[in-house]
Order: C-alpha cells, then structure tokens, then sequence
C-alpha cells in the first residue's frame, strides 16, 4: 500500500463528495444505517467556512487512486487553544492495513508542530455494549493508540410528535418551581437584548457540565462567534429553536438550543445550562419544554430528537426521561496528552 494523505479543497466538489462518503460509510459501518449523521452540504458548508473560532483541516486518504478514508483536524483559535480536535474515519474494507494507524500519526504530528498539547476526538457505539465500549471498532483503535476515555456519554432519543398534555402535566408541575421567571423563545438568531446572556451561558456549558477528566478550560463568552455560528446554520439549512429563562430583572438564567437538519428532518438537541444561582427552580426542565413546543408548532415535520448527556449527569438525564427520551447509543470523548 502507498498511502497519500492530501489536504483538499473544501471547493472541490469531488474531493469533498469523497470525504463524505468515506465519513458516512465508516459510521454507518459501525453504529448502523439509520444513524444520524452530518448531510453530505452540512458537511460542505462546514468546511467552506471561513470561521474566526476553528480551523478546519479535511484530509483524504488514498491508496493509488483509490479513496481509502477520510480525516480532518479541527483547532480552536480562541479559547482551549491548547487543544486539537482529531477524526479519522475508515470504511471497514480498508481496515487491517495500517491506514487509521497513518492518518492518526500525521495529525499527532500536525498538532504538535502547531503548539497544541492535547489531542481529543469521540467514537460513538452501540448503546448495548456498555460504557467502556469494549469491541467497538472505534474504542479499540482508541485504546490501541493510547487515547483514555474522559468522559463518557449516552445518546438519547425522543421520537416526535409529543404528546402536548403530557407537557401541560409537566409545567402544571412546575409553575410554582419556576414562579418569578419568564420563559421567552424563538426561532432562528438569538435576539439581540439576550445574546450577552447567551452568551455567558454558553460559554460556560463545556465545563460546568460534566466534563469528566477532558483537559478543558472556561471559554470566553463571545457575541461574535454565536453570529457566525448563526450564518453557518443558515447555510446549513438547518434551523435554530432558542428558549431562555429571563429573571425579574431580565438577566438569562437559563437556556437550550434545538437545531433541525433540513437535510435529515431530525432535530439535535445542543446547549442547555442553567447557571449555579438559579439552580433549584427546575428551569431546565421549563426552557426544554417551552423549545418542545415551538419546535412541535415551528418544525412539524421533525421525526425525532437527539441528544448527548454524560452517563454522570444523572439530573438532566431525569429531566430527558421525564420528557420520554430513550438511551440509543453511547459515545466516548477521548483524549491523549502529546509529547
């Protein structure tokens, strides 16, 4: 075998066409066809960005004229600068023959000569082969290269529509809980006199979560980079559901994001934090309900939401039970520390 691994042209319609279906084959292969995944233009839209926070290096890998696999380096350029995001996908009938194993050393190095020190990266597995993933594909490779598993999380899955009594039962619920806060959605960009709040909210989701042993630190929050996320997800033709809790002095207490795939139908479930003052009122559970329903009116067609959660966070995963999700997969976040 002589592997070249190339640099493309986010503008190269073929070459990003072939990275796609390398991607796409790969975790299929592993976790199922009715997965989701990125759309071969979400993906292209991604890669034609001309981002100010991230930089994106995709990489196709061939044997001869052969395309073999794909990869792709992504480095923040604002906060967590010490940091390299890795991915490598492999379909299975080019397994076995050291491509994986070349692509992960290339970007290592890559990484290095950049100054990053921590290279981290995610596999996902079937949700009945338990926390470690053990047997995955994907994990094995992982451990194999000497990549810990940090953090651990479960994905969820809420297929749609829900049942609008069972949400008038939950706020009834909680309509003393949340009593001197007012819940505001949207569709679309965050409104101008909240995106500070927003902000600051989002900012800190990464590591007040549960973050396990990830070697990240606090971002900054940043107006600028939620509005080019905002363009991206409009080139993306996807859609954004906002939904705030505002104090009595309209300060954000709270927030969660639903984004809807227009290429898949589905929606994704992003951030959702409430911020440690406000904890106690349940307004997590209320933002999540107020955004159920403006995506139920906004977005009718959407067949089901997903989401991730680390298996430690064992209150918002009561809350995405409460709401009728149900566990599907499991997904590792793994991290090496580079020499």
């Amino acid at each position: 075998m002589t592997l070249e691994i190339t640099r493309i042209d986010p503008f190269d319609a073929a070459a990003v066409d072939a990275w796609w279906n390398a991607y796409a084959a790969a975790e299929r292969a592993d976790r199922g066809d009715d997965i989701p995944v990125w759309s071969r233009e979400e993906t292209r839209s991604a890669m034609q960005q001309q981002s100010q926070a991230l930089e994106r290096l995709p990489l196709l890998l061939r044997d001869g004229g052969t395309v073999v696999g794909a990869a792709g380096l992504a480095l923040p350029l604002k906060d967590n600068t010490h940091v390299a995001q890795l991915a490598i996908h492999v379909p299975p009938a080019h397994r076995r023959r050291g491509v994986g194993s070349a692509a992960l050393a290339l970007l290592e190095a890559e990484a290095t000569k950049v100054g990053r020190t921590i290279a981290q990266g995610d596999t996902s597995w079937r949700y009945e082969l338990g926390s470690d993933g053990t047997g995955s594909p994907g994990r094995e490779f992982a451990r194999r290269h000497g990549y810990a598993l940090a953090l651990g999380d479960v994905q969820n899955r809420l297929v749609l529509p829900v049942d609008p009594a069972m949400l008038d039962r939950i706020d009834a619920d909680i309509a003393t809980a949340i009593r001197g806060y007012t819940i505001r959605s949207w569709v679309g960009p965050v409104p101008d006199d909240v995106v500070e709040g927003w902000a600051i909210l989002e900012a800190s989701v990464d590591t007040e979560a549960p973050s396990g042993d990830l070697d990240i630190e606090p971002a900054k929050p940043d107006v600028d980079s939620i509005r080019e996320q905002e363009e991206l997800l409009a080139r993306q033709n996807r859609t954004s559901f906002g939904s705030v809790a505002l104090t009595a002095d309209g300060e954000a207490a709270a927030y969660t994001q639903l984004v809807v795939s227009g290429d898949d139908g589905n929606a994704y479930q992003w951030g959702t934090l409430v911020r440690a003052a406000d904890r106690g009122h349940r307004l997590g559970t209320a933002v999540k309900i107020a955004n159920l329903r403006m995506l139920q009116h906004g977005a009718p067609q959407a067949r089901a939401v997903y989401t991730y959660n680390a298996e430690s966070n064992t209150h918002m995963l009561a809350v995405n039970t409460l709401l009728g999700f149900a566990p599907t997969e499991r997904m590792g976040e793994l991290q090496k520390h580079l020499a």
